[in-house]
C-alpha cells in the first residue's frame, strides 16, 4: 500500500544518500552534503515554503520522493513555461524520484505517481490539474506519468535541471476527475 508523509529533518541523511545514487543523480543534478540538502529541503520540511516534499511509503518502507506546489506559487516557473502552453490558475505541478535503483523499472514509479495525483485532488480541492515537464530524453519519467494517465500537452524548451541535458522537455498534464 503506498502511503505518504511530509519530509522532516531526520529524513535529511535518506535524502542525502537517494540523490547521491546514478539513477537519481542523473536527472535531479543535486549535491549531496549534509549542508546542501538542509539547505534545499529545510524550508519545506518546517512548513516556510509554499512547496511540499513528501516521503512515499510502500507498506510503511520509505521508496521515494515527490515534491508538489501550486504552479503560480513560483511565478517564475510560470513564465518559463507560458510560452509553450498557458498555465491554468489552479495547476499543481510534481516531481518525484525512486529512491533506490533495484525499485526502478518494475512499475513502482507508476503506483507512486497515480496514489500521489489522487492526493493531490484531494490536498488541493481547487486544483485543476496537474502539469509537469519533464526532460525530454528523461524516457522513463514520462513514461510513467502516461501509465499513471497523464497526456502530453506540449513541447517545451526549459531550463533543464542538469546542465547537462538539452532544454528539450515534454509537457505532461492530467485534468482533475469529473466530480
Amino acid at each position: 500500500m503506498i502511503t505518504f508523509r511530509r519530509v522532516t529533518e531526520d529524513d535529511f541523511p535518506l535524502l542525502a544518500r537517494w540523490l547521491s545514487h546514478p539513477h537519481v543523480a542523473r536527472w535531479w543534478n543535486h549535491e549531496v552534503t549534509a549542508e546542501a540538502v538542509a539547505r534545499d529541503f529545510g524550508a519545506s520540511a518546517r512548513g516556510e515554503e509554499p512547496s511540499e516534499d513528501v516521503l512515499a511509503l510502500d507498506d510503511g518502507t520509505p521508496v521515494g520522493l515527490l515534491q508538489r506546489a501550486r504552479w503560480h506559487d513560483y511565478p517564475e516557473y510560470v513564465d518559463e513555461l507560458e510560452p509553450f502552453w498557458a498555465v491554468p490558475a489552479e495547476a499543481v505541478t510534481i516531481d518525484y524520484l525512486i529512491g533506490e535503483a533495484h525499485l526502478v523499472g518494475h512499475g513502482l514509479g507508476t503506483r507512486v505517481l497515480i496514489e500521489f495525483t489522487a492526493d493531490t485532488w484531494r490536498r488541493y480541492p481547487s486544483a485543476t490539474c496537474v502539469v509537469v515537464p519533464v526532460a525530454t530524453g528523461n524516457v522513463a519519467s514520462w513514461r510513467a506519468l502516461e501509465k499513471a494517465g497523464y497526456r502530453r500537452v506540449a513541447e517545451a524548451h526549459l531550463t533543464p535541471d542538469n546542465p547537462i541535458d538539452p532544454t528539450d522537455h515534454v509537457v505532461m498534464a492530467i485534468d482533475r476527475p469529473a466530480r
